[in-house]
């Protein structure tokens, strides 16, 4: 129960539920919850955007796909915001994972990096600057403020900076 309550939206009494769910399973689907945390230890970070991959390459299939647009990137916070944009089967370009940004518009230093890491990509294998940079931030008032503070950063690191639509 002490581990489970440490899980992100999971108080103590939900950790409790799921604990006794967890050991009321047979012992092949306890095994099978415990082989896949296990393989957990097998995920390694992209080196170009940032994303969680299972592998051995320094880069995730995203970036290692010569097929893709590399001069059109999107800036999301989050893994689930690049599945969410995969899914639509309509993006082609290649991603930076920021990191979930704060309500102040300040960048933490993990961040500042990955920048940093965008902005170096893009000078040594674009050339100048990027087709097009895509700010797929939340359409909040502070994914808005966010959304700001990296068109400042990225600005002369693309032809275009864009946000999604909205509607």
């Amino acid at each position: 129960v002490d581990i489970f309550s440490k899980l992100p939206s999971m108080g103590p009494r939900q950790a409790t539920r799921l604990a006794f769910y967890l050991a009321a399973l047979g012992k092949n689907q306890i095994k099978e919850i415990a082989g896949a945390i296990s393989g957990l230890n097998e995920l390694t970070i992209c080196a170009r955007c940032f994303r969680t991959h299972l592998g051995q390459g320094k880069f995730c299939v995203i970036c290692s796909d010569p097929t893709r647009n590399q001069s059109l990137i999107a800036v999301v916070e989050k893994e689930t915001d690049l599945l969410s944009l995969e899914k639509t089967k309509k993006f082609n370009g290649w991603y930076l994972v920021i990191g979930e940004l704060h309500k102040n518009g300040e960048l933490e230093p993990e961040q500042k990096l990955r920048l940093a890491s965008l902005k170096s990509f893009i000078k040594k294998e674009l050339g100048d600057k990027a087709g097009e940079i895509i700010l797929a931030t939340n359409p909040t008032i502070y994914g808005d403020l966010n959304a700001s503070t990296l068109k400042k950063e990225l600005e002369e690191y693309a032809q275009k900076i864009t946000r999604l639509g909205r509607g």
